[in-house]
């Protein structure tokens, strides 16, 4: 497999501003729908003079707007680390959850909640556990003195078992927190307040940007590490970087979010589809896409049982499921 050094500039732009566009639009038709509906006019209004706008500013500006903002860094952030992980490990199948990450932020936060710790604690407890994971299989994925894809890969996956085992014994002691917990290991953008929306944009914003600059070195280690090392790249180093930096994205979501399936493991494909293999435009396009995809189902998860919602992993999953089954079979074909 063999990649140009250089990238066409034009086509870059022209693909990732059409991205954005349709991001434009998936973020007003979400702003718009909810319990209760408010034009686009009125929408207009509220950014330009919002002082008497009552009930219909509250709902934009403090429900409405840092939720799909949420759903923008999360959404964008698991799609990027998707993308990432599966070039890193050269594993069709990884995503942002196979290393043990989530499973380390949701026992985190369960522990938070079996303590009856308001939410604050429960996003701290879960970065803290998901940091302390992330350390965990980057010092035993070594080996040799590199980082090795199936070292690494079967690390995270046996200390995500080990932490899901002790996530179910810890759902056993809780009782009246037993819904709260359930629902946030579903996943669901509705628990988590302004500050964490705002927050989670601006880090997997940042994140990813880093992430895409490393998009050409992805390249290289598609070609295995003797090609990529012969060809001046330091396979050891990158790797690590683009490891923690995937990780710690992927600890930043799940503290907030809980765990929200399919995404890092359904957008890159759809992006390598579209766009076809180099990480240099997948990597971004794995964030616009993967944002859009997001604002769709959280959208869908809070109009569809009105005036309940359901939570947004449930849509993910129902969606992503034959979707990923759809993808599989068309490449066989």
């Amino acid at each position: 497999m063999e990649f140009d050094r250089t990238i066409n500039l034009k086509s870059f732009v022209l693909k990732l501003s059409i991205l954005f566009i349709l991001l434009l639009i998936a973020s007003i038709v979400s702003l718009q729908l909810g319990s209760v509906n408010i034009s686009i006019a009125e929408i207009y209004k509220l950014f330009v003079n919002s002082e008497n706008a009552g009930t219909a500013k509250e709902i934009i500006f403090n429900i409405r707007i840092p939720r799909l903002l949420l759903a923008i860094g999360v959404g964008g952030g698991l799609s990027v680390a998707g993308a990432v992980f599966q070039a890193l490990l050269m594993n069709p199948l990884a995503d942002p959850y196979i290393l043990g990450v989530s499973s380390g932020g949701s026992f985190g936060a369960v522990l938070a909640l079996l303590l009856g710790l308001s939410f604050v604690f429960v996003q701290l407890f879960s970065i803290v556990a998901a940091l302390v994971v992330i350390i965990l299989v980057f010092l035993i994925g070594h080996r040799f003195g590199r980082l090795e894809p199936n070292t690494l890969l079967l690390t995270g996956v046996m200390i995500g078992a080990f932490f899901s085992a002790a996530i179910l014994l810890m759902l056993t002691f809780l009782n009246n927190t037993l819904r709260t917990a359930i629902f946030w290991l579903v996943g669901n953008l509705a628990m988590a307040d302004n500050f964490s929306a705002y927050y989670v944009v601006i880090f997997s914003i940042i994140i990813s940007i880093i992430l895409s600059f490393f998009g050409y070195k992805l390249n290289l280690l598609a070609m295995g590490d003797e090609d990529s090392s012969n060809l001046g790249l330091n396979t050891r180093t990158v790797k690590s970087v683009i490891y923690i930096f995937a990780s710690v994205l992927v600890g930043i979501i799940v503290s907030v979010s809980g765990i929200i399936g399919f995404i890092g493991l359904l957008i890159p494909h759809v992006v390598r589809m579209i766009f076809g293999t180099d990480n240099r435009i997948v990597v971004p396009a794995s964030f616009l896409i993967g944002a859009i995809f997001l604002i769709i189902t959280d959208t869908i998860a809070r109009i569809i049982i009105l005036p309940s919602e359901l939570p947004v992993g449930v849509v993910t999953a129902i969606i992503g499921a034959p979707t990923f089954i759809y993808l599989l079979k068309k490449r066989q074909a």
